[in-house]
């Protein structure tokens, strides 16, 4: 038995909302104002049939949308796709209080996905590669890929046969894929215990395939060059499956905004530093402190920075943040601050940050929520939100990744 209901807007997850009498109905892959045809029964429901499809639907790029759980907006066009995303943001800001002008997203192009987290299973003889499908932990294979970089959508078959190797059968193996200057940078965790056959098959096939490393379970097996990135002209050597922007385009763009707010400041302190995203391109213009709580990036961003002479002198400090924020007493040298945390956002720093004399702050973040938060405790503290800049670098997702600037 089915029921028609009409789509009112959008959540937060990219579903279609219908309001009705029994309550609110979430429905994939819809649009507002269109009308549908669902299964009765249930908060969820799929759509059996688009009765009357919206101006902004188009027909998605990808044969594995709608199963992939990868992407949750490619049925709808661009001018629609980037309002909703900007609509996020603003969103976020209003209900946690926080006045301020929202730009215009920064696109991101197809095909630019620079490193990608696959699953792999093993289903019976078969091994299974792709993403898990939607509120499921079930795995959907997949044979393209139109959000990544070419070097890597060639890479599927290569990446399928080296997860048939590593695959346990109690859990499904993940897979970091990084394209890098010198080749893909593929990183395995949650692998089967590693015999020596398994090993001698994985590195044979790294080799034959030219990646540039493999890592398994944190142990690099094979590095044939080091995998390296550019950040504002300076080489970094990456360590195995470290964390770098999706893109590189909407990269620049946050860089662009950070360097420009950062001008003239002497000091700086970039908090979640990375492998040197912002330290680096800052280290021309201002004595910088990076702040990581792993080592290796630390040692990847001293290594880029003795390699380039004529920089300013550039310090690291391993400090897990989320534990041990720096007091505020210990900001006071530095005219600007610099941080990017994970998705929990910087809640800590922001209060130490909101009690220091810190004149310019960049907060970058993939989660308006958690960054909403984060800036209303530095606008009760006295800062004011210059601009706010919503950049696309999670193609056809619901994720956004976010450039807030403030001053004292």
């Amino acid at each position: 038995m089915s029921e028609r209901v009409t789509i009112d807007r959008l959540g937060a997850r990219g579903d279609g909302i219908a309001e009705t009498g029994a309550g609110a109905i979430f429905v994939p892959f819809t649009l507002p104002g269109e009308v549908v045809a669902i299964a009765t029964g249930g908060p969820r429901a799929e759509a059996a049939m688009i009765i009357d499809a919206s101006p902004h639907r188009q027909t998605p790029p990808c044969p594995h949308f709608g199963t992939c759980g990868g992407c949750d907006l490619q049925h709808a066009d661009d001018g629609f796709y980037h309002a909703f995303k900007r609509d996020l943001v603003v969103e976020a800001l209003a209900r946690a209080g926080v006045e301020a002008d929202v730009g215009d997203i920064v696109p991101c192009p197809p095909a630019s996905r620079r490193r990608v987290a696959f699953s792999a299973v093993r289903a019976g003889n078969q091994v299974l590669l792709g993403f898990n499908a939607a509120h499921s932990n079930r795995i959907v294979p997949i044979s393209v890929c139109p959000i990544a970089l070419p070097a890597i959508e060639r890479a599927l078959p290569a990446l399928q046969k080296l997860a048939a190797i590593l695959v346990d059968r109690k859990r499904p193996l993940k897979l970091t894929v990084t394209a890098t200057l010198t080749g893909l940078d593929v990183a395995i965790a949650d692998a089967a215990k590693l015999s020596e056959p398994m090993r001698r098959q994985a590195v044979s096939l790294a080799l034959g395939e030219g990646f540039a490393q493999l890592s398994v379970s944190g142990e690099t097996l094979v590095v044939t060059q080091p995998p390296t990135m550019d950040f504002g002209g300076m080489t970094v050597e990456l360590p195995a499956g470290a964390f770098v922007q999706a893109v590189a385009s909407a990269e620049s763009a946050m860089a662009s905004l950070v360097l420009s707010h950062m001008a003239g400041a002497k000091r700086v302190a970039d908090l979640c530093a990375g492998c040197g995203t912002f330290a680096l391109r800052l280290a021309p213009h201002a004595t910088v402190h990076a702040v990581e709580a792993e080592a290796a990036p630390l040692a990847a961003i001293t290594a880029a920075w003795r390699a380039r002479p004529g920089l300013k002198p550039l310090t690291t400090e391993r400090r897990d943040l989320f534990r041990r924020p720096i007091p505020a007493k210990e900001l006071k040298p530095y005219e600007g601050v610099v941080f990017d945390p994970p998705r929990a956002g910087a809640e800590g720093v922001a209060r130490e940050l909101a009690a220091s004399t810190v004149g310019r702050i960049a907060a970058v973040s993939c989660n308006p929520v958690t960054l909403a938060r984060d800036l209303k405790i530095l606008t009760d503290g006295g800062y004011r939100v210059n601009s706010v800049t919503p950049i696309d670098q999670f193609l056809w997702s619901r994720h956004v990744e976010v450039v807030a600037l403030l001053e004292r």
